[in-house]
Formats: structure tokens, sequence, C-alpha cells
């Protein structure tokens, strides 16, 4: 049985909030779980230690995503457990594996791009031990609006996500393209937690939601909604001039029917999402995740379509294998798709 815990912003001064999977809720403080990942339970009887797990805030696509995934690994490998943590997002992320406080994060694209290139900031000496699902970036309109481009938004309330999510990375890059900023010609809404931008869209009180990837739960709620939903993606002339600022971007697709009354393919832009480590995570864990991850995909697209991103394949076609963590590596040389 895998185990949810929340992490607040204020790592080691506020309690957790503890959800145990079809459970009750219980409180504990922060400092009692970081001591207890600290125990190496390699010294119990020569059992895998559990594997703490940090994704986002609820209603996001990687919380959805983490949970998903870690339902698949101990499906897969019975002997792996694996403990989801609700965080602030990708920054957070980075900060939690930097500090040795989780042992996996799940961090999008362009905060991932930041930290292990170490742009404006010491290069983070962390390790990829699978690719997520790509990123393509855009705005969704309630139906019944009347927006239909990124210059009708201009000037009105959007919710851009919370402080802490790599999206927002995203639509500064996309938005710097186009010589805009968030704060400047936007009324800029900054989520406490993702699943409030949908909710906002649906009554009202903000225009339109800023997102990212492929079934992400606030598009998918946005477009389930009275009146569906209308994607705002950049023009192919935006994403030109953004490409050509911002180059690391990609381009990216929204196959038709991902969401609901999305009757054609969405072009857009954005990164891979990763799943990141420690470098210090013991090889035989990082091995057996990895194998876990990608033995079980078959379930984890039942569970998410947008598993189907999360393949061995891709993991080697779009990261460097110096990036890779040895125990990771070792599986995808298992499994012929790098040589040894």
């Amino acid at each position: 049985m895998h185990v949810e815990y929340e992490f607040s912003t204020e790592c080691y001064t506020k309690p957790l909030q503890r959800t145990e999977v079809g459970g009750h809720m219980k409180t504990i403080p922060t400092v009692f779980l970081i001591l207890a990942l600290m125990i190496s339970p390699f010294s119990m009887a020569g059992e895998l230690p559990q594997v703490s797990w940090a994704t986002a805030t609820a209603g996001g696509g990687f919380q959805l995503f983490g949970k998903a995934l870690a339902e698949v690994i101990e499906a897969t490998d019975s002997e792996l457990d694996v403990d989801v943590l609700a965080t602030r997002g990708s920054r957070q992320n980075l900060k939690l594996l930097e500090a040795d406080e989780v042992d996996v994060g799940q961090v999008e694209g362009n905060a991932a791009r930041i930290a292990l290139d170490g742009i404006g900031r010491p290069q983070a000496n962390l390790k990829v031990l699978s690719v997520m699902y790509p990123n393509p970036g855009m705005f969704v309109v309630r139906g019944d609006s009347s927006y239909q481009s990124i210059e009708d938004l201009k000037g009105h309330p959007i919710a851009f996500g919370t402080r802490a999510s790599g999206l927002r990375i995203l639509v500064n890059d996309v938005l710097d393209g186009l010589g805009l900023e968030p704060d400047k010609d936007f009324q800029q809404i900054i989520l406490n937690k993702a699943a409030e931008g949908p909710k906002l869209v649906l009554d009202g009180k903000a225009e339109a939601l800023w997102g990212a990837g492929i079934g992400w739960p606030g598009f998918v709620k946005v477009a389930n909604g009275p009146t569906g939903g209308r994607f705002i993606p950049p023009s192919q002339q935006q994403i030109e001039l953004i490409l050509e600022k911002h180059p690391h971007l990609q381009n990216m697709v929204v196959p038709a029917g991902t969401y609901k009354g999305q009757g054609s393919d969405i072009h857009s832009i954005g990164l891979w999402s990763l799943i990141l480590v420690r470098p210090d995570l013991d090889d035989e864990v990082a091995y057996r995740l990895a194998r876990a991850i990608h033995q079980g995909s078959g379930a984890l697209v039942e569970r998410l379509p947008q598993g189907r991103y999360t393949t061995a394949a891709n993991t080697v076609k779009y990261v460097s294998t110096e990036r890779l963590h040895p125990g990771a590596l070792k599986y995808y040389q298992e499994i012929k798709l790098i040589g040894e």
C-alpha cells in the first residue's frame, strides 16, 4: 500500500497531511517525516527502502500521474513501496531533491533544464529516471466566450498556475517571445492549488487558464464543463517568434480527441517533463523503479492515456546517457536501447 503525504511550503515548521489511500487524514510533524526518510531500511532484513516521490498540488497533472504511476510500480514489483508526496510543484520538488529530503521528484521540462544546466543558478547534481510526457502549453477559455487569440486575453484576469509550478516558467518563455509579461499585460492570478484554476474559469472569475500537457486535468474540467472549452495556443507565426528567442522549446502536438470537443490536432510548444532522482539513490532501487515503470507501461496507459508517452524508448531518445541514473541506465542497457 502506498501512502500520500502533503509537503507544506515551510518544510520544517508546519505539519504535513498524511493520507492513506482509501483511508483517513492524519497530521504528522514534518520533522518526523524527514527523520523517517533518512533512516535506511536496508538495515531492516535487507528490504528495499520506501521511496519518497514528490508530485505537485491537488487537481494538477503531476499529482494525478504520480498516484497512478505509484500504483503501477507497486503492482509490477511488490517489493517496492512508493510514498506519494503532494508538494507545491516542480520548483519545490527540485529543492527537496537537492536537500536529500525526497528520493524522486516530477519536474516540468523548463524547470529541469534550468536546474540541470545551471542557468542562473548552481548546476543541480540530479539524475533522470525516466521521461513523463510532453507538455505543449496553451490557454483554455469557456466555449461561450468570444476570445480567439492570446492578444484577445490581454488586460483580462488569467489563471497562470501555482507559484512553484514549472508551467509558469513555460508561460513566461512563451509570452516573452511575444513581447508580453503575465503581470503587466494581463490581470495575473496565482493559484494556491492547481484545482482552483478550472473552477475560476467555469465560475467566470477568470477568463482563461494557462496549462500544459496531454490530458491535463484543468483542461479536462473546462472542456467537460457546461459550455465546453476552446483552446488558444500560440499561432504558427507566434510559435516561430517564440522559438527564435527560446530555441530550447520544442514543437509539440496535442492529438485530436484528447479533450472533449477537440476535433483537430493542436500545435504548440513546450518540453518533456522528467522524473528526477537523487544521484546517490541506491542503484538497485533506481534499476527496479525504471524496470517497474516500463514493464508496467500497459497498466499505466489503462489508468492514464498520457501514460503512453512514458516509455523507455522516449527516455533514451530525449535524455542524454550521462544524465541517466546509473541504475536506470543499467535497465535501458539490459533491454538493448543503449549499448554497454
